[in-house]
């Protein structure tokens, strides 16, 4: 009987970092259709194959820094071994490992039509069936969230409120953070009251009128010695986060609606984890327009249409006039013009070539219709066609809101800076 040795690396699956592998395989997770855009979004992910899962991973292990050189040294054996193939099926049973550890702690689930063991069995060294087809996956809810909290804390740390990205930051934490010296209280200001000041003012007035004979232990505050604490006041608000998922945002060989995904998740995560007294909705507007419940944001794929910006605009606004905050915006991610419109009987009049002045003025018109209802539009594009900026920069100009012209690299930034700046004002 022969028996054939290999080197042990049991140990490396808990030398991977599960948590920051899932975050490098964020593309393939909230994937966006980039692959093949023409297919109808509402069909299976067609790129969420095992054997893509099991490509993103394999690609992570080696450019990605998931291992380290030592690591991978270990897994791989010295040139001089020569056994190429045992060193391949190490390489196949560590990847297998990590999508069952992934599947174990709830990021990824299997096809609903797969039993575990089956899935087990055709798992990452296949990915097609005989008769059925590519095996695929599903993103869970655990996933997108995570995906969420990440990509908020990269984007503060790009933004320079951590150190390069990585580490948490105080401005995510809760409480009250004073920004200026106390003052004096008076009439109207919130009670914030700073204890320290006040104790001080009072013993120095006592001192003041009864000299160094003054009892400390019986120390009288009254109203004059009262300070307040000046912090930060948060504003509550309600925003709605429209989506272009029309077929331009994966043309000429760029993805934009999967960057704007990542925000959109981002933002969500602040929202509801910082800021619970605010709402956040999300719209998708395409040839038509509709409203998603958040936590299927990641899930989201562009198709064949156009771009109906009036009719993301009208959802929005009327969802908007339902919320009684302090303040109402409307945060738009596109890169195309207005190529499309519903008509009063409900038919989609659509003009992909140039601005259509009817489209337009019937946008324009719903812009109005934002401004009087007291809605801020903040318009962040991705595109620079001279056209298309202006029209931005006139719906920027009735509505009183922005217009910030940024690129998928940066996207995150801007919309994150927006929304933390409109949301504090200084208070007494």
């Amino acid at each position: 009987m022969k028996f054939r040795y290999t080197k042990y690396t049991g140990d490396l699956l808990d030398e991977i970092d599960l948590e920051d592998l899932v975050s490098k395989l964020s593309d393939l997770l909230l994937t966006s259709g980039f692959s093949n855009p023409w297919s109808n979004p509402h069909d299976s992910d067609d790129e969420r194959t095992m054997q893509a899962l099991h490509d993103a991973i394999l690609e992570a292990l080696f450019s990605g820094g998931v291992l380290s050189e030592d690591a991978l040294q270990r897994l791989l054996g010295e040139p001089a071994d020569g056994d190429q193939e045992g060193a391949r099926q190490q390489l196949e049973d560590l990847i297998q490992q990590i999508i069952e550890r992934m599947m174990e702690q709830g990021f990824i689930t299997g096809a609903p039509d797969l039993g575990p063991e089956r899935e087990r069995r055709r798992g990452a060294g296949g990915g097609v069936g005989d008769d059925s087809g590519p095996v695929t996956f599903e993103v869970t809810d655990k996933a997108l969230d995570f995906l969420g909290y990440r990509a908020l804390r990269d984007l503060l740390g790009s933004i320079g409120r951590s150190s390069a990205g990585r580490h948490d930051t105080r401005h995510l934490s809760t409480g009250i953070e004073s920004v200026a010296a106390p003052k004096p209280y008076e009439f109207g200001d919130t009670l914030n009251i700073d204890p320290s000041s006040t104790i001080l003012n009072a013993v120095q007035r006592l001192h003041a009128e009864q000299g160094s004979g003054f009892d400390p232990i019986s120390i009288q505050v009254e109203y004059a010695d009262l300070m307040v604490a000046q912090s930060e006041y948060q504003s509550s608000c309600a925003t709605v986060i429209m989506l272009d998922c029309s077929h331009s945002m994966i043309l000429y060989g760029e993805d934009r609606f999967t960057p704007a995904k990542r925000v959109a998740l981002a933002l969500a995560h602040l929202i509801r984890t910082q800021y619970p007294g605010d709402s956040l909705h999300a719209v998708l507007f395409h040839d038509s327009a509709e409203e998603i419940p958040l936590k299927q944001l990641g899930r989201v794929r562009v198709g064949p249409y156009y771009t109906n910006t009036r009719e993301g605009l009208r959802l929005a606004r009327r969802i908007l006039e339902r919320q009684k905050k302090d303040m109402r915006q409307i945060v738009m991610i596109t890169d195309g013009k207005p190529s499309a419109l519903t008509r009063p009987d409900g038919q989609i009049y659509k003009n992909a070539f140039g601005l259509d002045p009817y489209i337009v003025a019937e946008t324009f018109a719903e812009v109005n219709a934002c401004q009087k209802a007291g809605i801020m539009i903040n318009t962040f594009m991705l595109a620079r066609d001279h056209d298309l900026v202006a029209f931005v920069r006139r719906v920027a100009a009735i509505c009183r809101g922005k217009a910030y012209f940024t690129t998928p690299y940066t996207l995150g930034q801007y919309v994150l800076m927006d929304y933390m700046d409109r949301k504090t004002k200084t208070i007494h």
